[in-house]
């Protein structure tokens, strides 16, 4: 069966594409979620309209990628506290969504969890830094320092 995504779907393509699929597979999955639309004559306009919102969309996220990078930059030093032991070893590690809150409490932008990319876990004291990927081209750092508390 041809139709045509509405919306990106990981290992099948992106928003506007024309794919052959399966009968059930779009019958039962695609089409109820809203993922696709049955390729006919008049979904060609629609395609040429999803493309043209989706090339608006990615200048519009770009630029807003930039303007969030710079506030990133701004912040400067994000502090976040965890228990430590008497040691001074974590009690388990430091996670993306704790970086977003704390990016979040510092008066910083509204991130996704899922864009922080953590090159580790972090299990120590001390400064780490974070990358943020905002946009497929902007890639932000973000430097946390982790102190203790017991």
């Amino acid at each position: 069966m041809k139709i045509i995504l509405t919306a990106d779907v990981t290992g099948l393509g992106e928003s506007g594409d024309i794919v052959e699929v399966k009968d059930g597979y779009a019958r039962n999955y695609l089409l109820p979620r809203s993922l696709a639309i049955v390729a006919t004559k008049g979904a060609q306009k629609q395609i040429e309209t999803i493309r043209r919102v989706q090339e608006n969309r990615r200048v519009r996220n770009l630029e807003h990628a930039h303007e969030l990078k710079q506030q990133l930059k701004d912040l400067g030093a994000v502090t976040l506290t965890a228990k430590v032991s008497s040691q001074g070893k974590l009690f388990g590690s430091i996670t993306s969504g704790d970086i977003v809150a704390a990016v979040r409490k510092a008066g910083g932008p509204n991130l996704d969890k899922r864009s922080v990319e953590l090159r580790g876990h972090i299990k120590s004291l001390g400064k780490h830094v974070v990358d943020v990927q905002l946009h497929p081209d902007v890639t932000a750092n973000v430097s946390v320092q982790v102190a203790g508390e017991q």
